[in-house]
């Protein structure tokens, strides 16, 4: 805190008995004086408005003014005396005590000086903006924003405030919401003083977002700690929807490292429902919000555009690192942001330290693993990566809450800032709206629960009482099974784990699971990223239909491309966008590691049960040895369908600057073949070569390992794909349940094949490594891969970690002579 004499707008007083202060005039240095929100915001206006981040304008009263109040009212006493029994387990007694300490508050007169500096304040923002201007009222506790407790959400924000009457009175609303039961309850959990926190008040010009959106910034990922990623939350109207969860909003990520350089990485742009926004009420019946449904239109567009996105995403990044240079350490930030629909400009109203992830320790892995399942009952966005189970308890109403007993799962349509008290008794909370910006979703985290939110209908599908799972270990999608799932929790020292020679890679089908694997997994790399898992699952339609969709019969499937594709003017760039968002994801995920994606594999059968694919299929008796891999590329019958593949793969290159991406041509029967597809991936802009492009081929026919050399003079490395070898070697149809019991990589016919590849591809000098689960399900395989000199084994996450070790000790005890 600044202990000097100054001079400030309403006169000279000293800086720490200053009864009101301009936000210019206050920064990080002062939160002792005017609370962690008004100092932050008066440290965004005097460091970062000059690097062009906007920041409506206003002043603070300041936490003196607060205690002026209480000294001057004599309310003290009176408050010490009600929380002489406060008991925040019994929710009756919270409540009781909450409220007459708000009554107390809110009776008081607030001193003669101080209502007549508040009154100039507001009088000169009305002199800059126009008469009677609307304005935030935002309560800012002294113990707010602190890098280690999120008291954010606490205490009251008053929006739309008019007039100087209606100013006043929000202000000593503000002063009553520092004893709110969550408020309450929060400082004893946390060990605060009640009287050893005051609180000041921010008057803050209006952004007219109501006029068109609003929402949250992370510039970390909130559920991994994956520190290269901003996430970015948007609704229509008035930010309290988002905040609150009261909306699903749209999500849109982008890649910190490359935005850096001057690309455009927006990984990801996800529409949220949208289906209400809070604007103003024009003087309806004395309300000055209100909340209404939102168009067709409204909800099926996105908030911001790529340009919006951007800028948004360069102020987190300004802001992130401003914070981590005053503060000496990376202190990854929690940020609001609105739309101004007049001016249509950005602002920032409000950036705070992220206060979850950045306290989680690095050291120790857990991990959760489901080994059992259960019906479905519904899913939605996952928090968290752990297991809740219990009692479901459907709490539609506040007056609900009190019948909550700890241990149960808490399922409701949302969450409220006043509910903290009863949500940390929770073993999982499921609730209808919101998303991972969302009131529930914080807590959450910081509780260290899981929960599920943005379900859509999870009271109505969940019983009450019933015995269920709340599932947030299996990805980016979070599901609640009926009844007690069983389940494995696990726990490795990451700074035991040994980095051996032969690297380590993991196999990555899910973008959605890419940042916490990422984080979560010591790992040299991807090394099998499968572009059909992304087509199958995020696209979920064949190319060709939507190149030819006017050609497709009339009829449900039609209908349902149709919808899919509605917000684009040309359909197939639908499977482009899709498919640059799921490779970017996880190529950003591993950044700059290698990330080795391969082209896509489909079989015939399963192209045919992508919407739309029947029509451009043929029917094959054995679709494992037909039409498959690399013999379509250049095929008339799917040439253009290939050239939209090419063309997600350059975006997420050249556009996005993520150069760490490998390509991987799969079946690729003869050396002919291979050099046609070089070709077909140069005549698209994909040279081998260019801007760092490696392009590397499967081994997983015997003619792979045969004319080896052949292969090496036209691809920069190999992995071997022991699945298809192992079929090819023995004669094995793999699908075959006839023949399952043959199949077995270690058989002597198979590891001469895998040893005759890696000693001539290691003669020619190119690299070579396997994707595959034998290495970690046998560790005599492991060892003899690794004493043939293989480079690196691309395994399923779950066994990366044990064959790791397995790995690391075999090279000690080959150095050793052991």
């Amino acid at each position: 805190m600044v202990q000097t004499k100054r001079q400030n707008a309403f006169g000279p007083l000293p800086r720490e008995r200053a009864l009101v202060l301009w936000l210019d005039e206050v920064g990080l240095g002062d939160i002792e004086v005017v609370g962690g929100k008004n100092a932050s915001l008066g440290e965004l206006i005097r460091q970062l408005t000059p690097k062009g981040i906007r920041v409506p304008e206003g002043f603070a009263i300041t936490a003196f003014a607060y205690q002026n109040f209480i000294h001057f009212n004599r309310l003290e006493a009176k408050l010490r005396a009600l929380f002489a029994d406060l008991d925040i387990e019994d929710l009756a007694n919270l409540h009781e005590r909450g409220e007459k300490a708000r009554a107390l508050i809110q009776a008081g007169a607030l001193p003669i000086d101080l209502e007549a500096q508040i009154r100039a304040g507001y009088r000169r923002l009305c002199e800059q903006y126009g008469v009677d201007t609307d304005v935030a009222v935002r309560s800012s506790a002294t113990a707010e924003d602190l890098p280690d407790a999120s008291f954010a959400g606490q205490q009251e924000s008053y929006l739309n405030i008019q007039g100087e009457e209606a100013v006043i009175a929000a202000v000593r609303r503000c002063y009553a919401s520092l004893f709110t039961d969550r408020a309450i309850s929060y400082r004893q959990l946390k060990g605060f003083d009640h009287f050893a926190v005051s609180l000041s008040v921010c008057v803050q010009k209006m952004v007219r977002s109501d006029l068109a959106g609003s929402g949250v910034i992370f510039s970390i990922d909130p559920e991994s700690g994956f520190e290269n990623a901003v996430l970015i939350s948007a609704g229509w109207g008035l930010g309290e929807m988002v905040v609150q969860g009261a909306i699903n909003p749209d999500e849109y990520i982008v890649f910190k490292p490359t935005l850096d350089q001057g690309f455009q990485p927006i990984l990801v742009k996800r529409p949220g429902s949208k289906e209400r926004k809070l604007v103003y009420a024009d003087g309806d019946e004395g309300s000055v919000l209100l909340t209404v449904p939102t168009t067709a239109t409204e909800q099926s567009a996105l908030v911001l555009d790529d340009e919006e996105i951007v800028q948004l995403a360069r102020w987190a990044m300004l802001i992130e690192q401003h914070y981590g240079r005053v503060r000496g350490v990376p202190t990854p930030m929690d940020i609001e942001w609105a739309k101004d629909g007049n001016s249509g400009e950005l602002f920032i109203v409000q950036a705070r330290p992220e206060t979850v992830q950045s306290q989680k320790s690095s050291q120790t892995l857990i991990t959760y693993r489901l080994t059992g399942r259960g019906p479905l009952l519904v899913s939605g966005r996952g928090v968290g990566e752990a297991v809740g189970r219990g009692k479901a308890r459907i709490v539609l109403t506040p007056d609900q809450l009190e019948s909550f007993e700890t241990g149960e799962v808490l399922v409701t349509d949302r969450t409220d800032p006043d509910w903290e008290p009863v949500m940390k008794k929770a073993s999982a909370i499921v609730t209808n709206q919101g998303g991972r910006t969302c009131h529930a979703a914080i807590i959450a985290r910081e509780l260290g629960i899981p929960a599920i939110v943005g379900t859509g209908d999870a009271t109505s599908r969940i019983d009450e009482g019933q015995q269920i799972t709340v599932a947030c270990c299996e990805g980016d999608e979070g599901h609640v099974y009926a009844g007690l799932v069983p389940f494995e929790r696990s726990e490795v020292a990451l700074q035991t784990l040994p980095r051996p020679r032969t690297r380590i890679l993991l196999n990555v089908g899910n973008p959605s699971e890419a940042f916490r694997l990422a984080t979560a997994f010591p790992n040299d790399g991807v090394g099998l990223a499968r572009l059909e898992f992304i087509i199958a699952n995020q696209i979920q339609v064949h190319p060709l239909a939507l190149l030819h969709f006017d050609e497709l019969p009339e009829g449900e499937e039609k209908a349902q491309l149709a919808a899919l594709t509605a917000s684009y003017p040309h359909r197939y760039d639908y499977f482009v966008d899709r498919l640059t968002q799921g490779v970017a994801t996880i190529a950003a995920a591993f950044y700059p590691k290698p990330v080795i994606v391969r082209l896509s594999d489909f079989k015939s059968n399963e192209y045919a049960d992508l919407l739309g694919g029947r029509s451009f299929e043929p029917v094959e008796e054995n679709p494992m040895l037909g039409w498959r891999g690399a013999a379509r590329y250049g095929d008339a019958r799917f040439r253009a369908a290939f050239a939209l593949e090419c063309r997600a793969l350059k975006r997420v290159r050249d556009e996005m600057g993520l150069t760490n991406v490998v390509l991987m041509v799969p079946f690729c029967r003869t050396p002919e073949e291979g050099r046609s597809v070089i070709a077909q991936l140069a005549s698209h802009g994909l040279v081998r070569g260019e801007n760092g492009l490696e392009v590397y081929v499967m081994c997983e026919l015997p003619s792979n390992v045969i004319l080896a050399e052949q292969f090496a003079q036209i691809f920069d490395g190999f992995s071997i794909g022991s699945n298809d070898l192992t079929q090819l070697t023995l004669g094995l149809d793999r699908d075959s349940a006839a023949v399952a019991a043959l199949f077995d990589e270690r058989h002597p016919a198979v590891k001469a094949m895998i040893a005759l590849a890696i000693t001539t591809v290691k003669k020619t000098g190119r690299k070579i490594g396997i994707c595959g689960q034998a290495p970690s399900d046998y560790p005599e395989f492991a060892r003899w891969l690794v004493e043939l000199g293989i480079d690196s084994m691309s395994l399923n996450p779950d066994a990366a970690v044990r064959t790791r070790l397995v790995v690391a000790a075999i090279e000690a005890e080959m150095t050793t002579g052991a």
